[in-house]
């Protein structure tokens, strides 16, 4: 990416991410109440992803899923019996992703980009796989919209968390890469609209 190219995406994530922040502060607030109460416990999901250059940050989310015993998997499949009733609506809604409009705003993410995974995936990547880490994740990209139901396809696996290793991992990373060599602004913006309106 050009150093202008670089400018614009982040002169856009920060106006758009304070556009959300105040149109959508009720939502996020009302949800996070719920999502306590539903959980019974804290109403919003903070955990440590890579970020750029392999930086971990904590990405926050509205919980959706509560504690199970015996279940102990980054890995989430449709039928996770962790996903709470309410938990699914927001997950359908895709309410629960507003809190990253923070971590868009402070730097970590991009509207566009990779998205964030737990360590153990991205920080692991070596050659030139690693130009993936070259910039922030994103909320929604490329490869985020052709696995946009990958619970569902995880949750008819054997094996998910095999297939996620050794089949939909290696894909995304092919996919993100191209996304970051052929990157334009344009894309990023056809990657918005088809993220909100399918």
């Amino acid at each position: 990416m050009t150093r202008s190219a670089r400018f614009a995406k982040r002169g856009f994530d920060i106006v758009m991410s304070l556009i959300g922040l105040l149109l959508f502060w009720w939502l996020i607030l009302l949800a996070y109440l719920l999502a306590a109460i539903d959980t019974g416990s804290n109403g919003f999901f903070i955990q440590k992803r890579v970020g750029r250059h392999g930086r971990l940050f904590r990405i926050i989310k509205i919980k959706t899923m509560k504690t199970v015993s015996g279940i102990d998997t980054s890995v989430t499949t449709a039928d996770d019996v962790r996903i709470t009733r309410f938990g699914r609506f927001l997950r359908k809604s895709k309410i629960d992703e507003l809190p990253q409009l923070l971590n868009i705003l402070v730097g970590n993410m991009s509207f566009v980009g990779p998205r964030p995974d737990v360590p153990g995936f991205a920080d692991r990547l070596s050659g030139e796989d690693r130009i993936i880490l070259s910039l922030r994740p994103g909320i929604t990209g490329p490869a985020t919209l052709k696995y946009r139901d990958e619970e569902e396809l995880l949750a008819v696996q054997e094996d998910p968390e095999r297939y996620n290793k050794e089949v939909i991992f290696p894909d995304k990373v092919a996919i993100n890469k191209e996304y970051i060599t052929s990157y334009s602004f344009k894309k990023d913006l056809e990657c918005i609209f088809k993220t909100v309106f399918g």
